[in-house]
């Protein structure tokens, strides 16, 4: 089977992996530029780059799928039997969608029509108390198509971490791509339209959603911690006396709980230093 891969995140690595333990290996793969990344903001290979170099697999990395040379440069490594999207940030035009002779799937981690849209991990984790993953056919709208196959996914802990919530959602949504995938070619899976009067949308996360307030709910500001814990991190900040004045100074949450109704906070980074214990960080304070 001749297939695109189209990918840029650590999620999609993860359904690749379990693609190819599976036995199916992309022709070829689409994903981002390398992009300014960190402090030092040097330039960084979208992970997929890096899995696919890894595993001599020929990749692309298009600014826009919007131009026709773009359409065509896609096209010239064709004929595809299938095209699959999992985790890869930019909408494809229908040109390319309708490529391949099967359609394009994508693997989604959200139970659709549940989170539709570019944040479904960070929002399972915010607003609701289970989540799972969902293959879908794609059609011109976000999210929108029918399903293919869906599967809610056990988590020990709710709320879960952002990177411990993405792994689980990317194995198993490779896993259950790769087992659907032979009857799907054969035409033996049945498409089931979404129950679009449940849809519900979550938005891209934005540098300042994460900002806490220490005083808010115990359990909202947990649920943010680690959502957030990736990116853009979950901060609130901390008075610091500065001569005459008083500056404010950002504190980074990475590790939180809650006990007797309360937040504790467990590790933090303060601005301008290494991660360390918020109990040690409050002895300093002293």
């Amino acid at each position: 089977m001749q297939f695109v891969f189209f990918g840029t995140s650590k999620f999609s690595t993860l359904v690749l992996d379990e693609l190819k333990v599976a036995g199916f290996l992309p022709a070829i793969v689409v994903t981002a530029e390398d992009k300014p990344k960190g402090r030092k903001l040097l330039l960084t290979s979208p992970e997929v780059k890096i899995w696919a170099k890894e595993n001599k697999i020929t990749y692309l990395q298009l600014k826009t799928l919007r131009k026709p040379e773009s359409v065509e440069t896609i096209r010239g490594y064709g004929p595809f039997d299938l095209f699959i999207i999992a985790s890869y940030g930019k909408i494809l035009p229908k040109e390319i969608l309708d490529m391949p002779q099967h359609g394009t799937l994508n693997v989604h981690p959200s139970l659709l029509p549940k989170l539709r849209g570019p944040s479904p991990i960070k929002r399972s984790i915010l607003t609701e108390n289970e989540t799972g993953v969902t293959i879908i056919k794609l059609d011109e709208e976000v999210d929108h198509g029918p399903i293919l196959a869906q599967k809610k996914v056990s988590v020990p802990e709710w709320p879960p971490y952002e990177e411990d919530l993405e792994n689980m959602l990317g194995k198993e949504g490779g896993k259950l791509l790769a087992e659907i995938l032979p009857d799907y070619i054969n035409g033996k899976i049945e498409e089931k339209e979404q129950d679009h009067s449940k849809a519900t949308f979550c938005k891209k996360i934005e540098k300042t959603d994460g900002e806490i307030n220490l005083s808010d709910n115990a359990e909202t500001n947990l649920r943010k911690i680690r959502a957030y814990h990736i990116w853009p991190g979950a901060y609130f900040f901390l008075d610091r006396p500065l001569g005459h004045s008083v500056s404010k100074s950002r504190i980074i949450v990475k590790r939180a709980h809650i006990e007797n109704d309360k937040l504790i906070l467990d590790r933090i980074v303060p601005e301008g230093r290494k991660e360390m214990s918020y109990a040690d960080f409050l002895k300093g304070q002293k």
